[in-house]
C-alpha cells in the first residue's frame, strides 16, 4: 500500500512540475509475457526438471529415514542402550543430511536460485529490453508491471529525483 501511495505522489508531483505536459503511462503483465514466450517456457521446464529431481532425492532420503525410524520404534525396547543410542544418532544424522540437502538445493542461496538466475536472466533481460524499446517508441513516461508488486519497468530520466534528494540530504 505504501508503494502505491509513493508512486501516486510521485506521479502527482510530476504532473505539477510539468503542468502543461500530460504524462503517458503504460503497463505490462509480465506473467502473461512469460507464459507466452517459448524461451521462458523452455527455461521454466528445465528448472522444473531440476526441482523434480531434487524433490525425488529428498523423498528417497525421507523414505529411508522413515524405514529406519519405524524399525527403531519396533525394536527399541529390546535394543541394548549402546545400540539404541547409536541408532538414535544415525536417525538424527539422517535428519540433518535431509535438512542440509534441502537447504543446499532450495535455500536462499541454493542451487534453485542459481539455476533460475542462470536460465531466466537472459529471458528477463530480453523482455526488459523489449519493454524499454516499446516505451521509447510509444513515448511512455512510465511503464508499470501489473502482475505482482507495482514496479517501474521504465521511467524517463527527467523524472528521476535521486540527485535532488541527495542534494537535500547534504
Amino acid at each position: 500500500m505504501k508503494k502505491i501511495l509513493i508512486i501516486v505522489a510521485c506521479l502527482i508531483a510530476a504532473c505539477f512540475q510539468n503542468s502543461f505536459a500530460q504524462l503517458k503511462i503504460g503497463y505490462v503483465d509480465s506473467d502473461a509475457i512469460m507464459a507466452k514466450l517459448p524461451d521462458a517456457q523452455d527455461a521454466q521446464q528445465k528448472i522444473d526438471a531440476f526441482v523434480q529431481e531434487w524433490q525425488d532425492e529428498i523423498d528417497k532420503m525421507q523414505k529411508e529415514w522413515k524405514t529406519k525410524y519405524d524399525d527403531y520404534e519396533k525394536r527399541k525396547l529390546i535394543m541394548s542402550d549402546e545400540r539404541r543410542i547409536s541408532t538414535e544418532k544415525e536417525l538424527v544424522a539422517l535428519e540433518k543430511q535431509i535438512a542440509d540437502y534441502r537447504q543446499k538445493k532450495f535455500g536462499v542461496e541454493g542451487e534453485l536460485f542459481k539455476k533460475q538466475d542462470e536460465l531466466m536472466k537472459p529471458v528477463q533481460n530480453r523482455i526488459f529490453n523489449a519493454i524499454q524499446e516499446v516505451a521509447k517508441e510509444n513515448e511512455f513516461d512510465f511503464v508499470f508491471d501489473r502482475s505482482g508488486d507495482i514496479v517501474f519497468l521504465y521511467a524517463k530520466e527527467e523524472y528521476d529525483a535521486t540527485n535532488l534528494v541527495l542534494e537535500k540530504l547534504q
